[in-house]
């Protein structure tokens, strides 16, 4: 029987991976009839068929299973194998892609990025801006930013910063002629600038002061999906904003927001980079988490 060449086992393992032929031949710098082509003519060598195709879906078959059990783990060896060999003279290589907020991307170009770049000038990083949750897997990238209580519990979890603290926040000029705010409940008799979740239902304010909890859904006439956009409104004038601390810093220290609520405080754990612990861990990804957990706490 022939031997199934490197191309041809990498192309199994990618579109095992992205879980769609459209994608693996992206990620390969493939024509996507040339990838099937290469699929089948590898399941017509084996003859065994490796993969489940429907016009909505690639699945492995239970044959293909076994195959990417065993295979996977070489496949990762013999990148390690290369970029050892190779990292004498020439520098790492490859391709990280990573959905995240772009709050989360943000903190990546101030904290990780300009020495990562630096040292590993090779290496392309192809961060995409996203305020939902998506399944970083079905989606073919190799890691997702999140807030820790939103990673996956089957995903590997990466510190990237430490807890995050939301902030209720308004401009001077609204506050002017608006009703002080001294407790949460003050907000109903205000215009509050209110967010969609990426589920579609509407995120209800979240309170804590000396273990009492409180969670409002605000009344607001404008209803936003992001941070970022609802720091922007808040600043000019269009209602109170609640928000992560991270998003109105500058416009806290140039005076155009006013905290509110100070004593009514509560925070996530933070910002996490997470991954697949079933997947092979690209080269790009290992050297990211390393510059993630050597950069000073964010």
């Amino acid at each position: 029987m022939k031997r199934p060449s490197w191309s041809e086992l990498l192309a199994v393992k990618t579109v095992a991976e992205q879980r769609s032929f459209r994608r693996a031949a992206d990620v390969l710098g493939l024509k996507r009839s040339t990838l099937s082509h290469t699929i089948k003519g590898l399941e017509n060598t084996l003859g065994v068929r490796l993969f489940h195709r429907t016009t909505r879906s690639v699945a492995l078959t239970e044959t293909g299973e076994r195959l990417m059990q065993r295979l996977a783990p070489l496949l990762m060896q013999m990148d390690e194998l290369l970029n050892e060999v190779t990292t004498s003279d020439h520098q790492p290589y490859g391709t990280l892609r990573i959905s995240a907020s772009d709050a989360a991307i943000s903190l990546l170009l101030e904290k990780i990025v300009p020495a990562f770049i630096q040292r590993y000038p090779a290496i392309e990083l192809d961060f995409v801006a996203q305020g939902q949750l998506v399944d970083i897997v079905d989606e073919g990238f190799d890691a997702g930013i999140r807030l820790f209580e939103d990673v996956p519990k089957d995903m590997v979890a990466i510190p990237l910063s430490g807890p995050l603290r939301f902030v209720t926040v308004a401009s001077p000029g609204y506050l002017a002629s608006r009703p002080e705010v001294q407790h949460p409940q003050d907000l109903m008799q205000h215009i509050c600038l209110r967010q969609r979740l990426p589920s579609g239902k509407r995120y209800h304010w979240e309170y804590e002061q000396q273990g009492q909890r409180l969670a409002l859904d605000v009344p607001g006439c404008l209803t936003l999906d992001s941070s970022a956009l609802m720091a922007e409104a808040a600043a000019a004038g269009l209602g109170v904003a609640y928000v992560p601390e991270r998003y109105v810093q500058q416009a806290l220290a140039a005076q155009r927001l006013v905290r509110l609520l100070e004593a009514w405080t509560i925070a996530s754990q933070g910002l996490a980079l997470y991954f697949s612990h079933h997947r092979h861990m690209p080269v790009a990804l290992r050297l990211f988490v390393d510059a993630i957990k050597a950069a000073p706490p964010a």
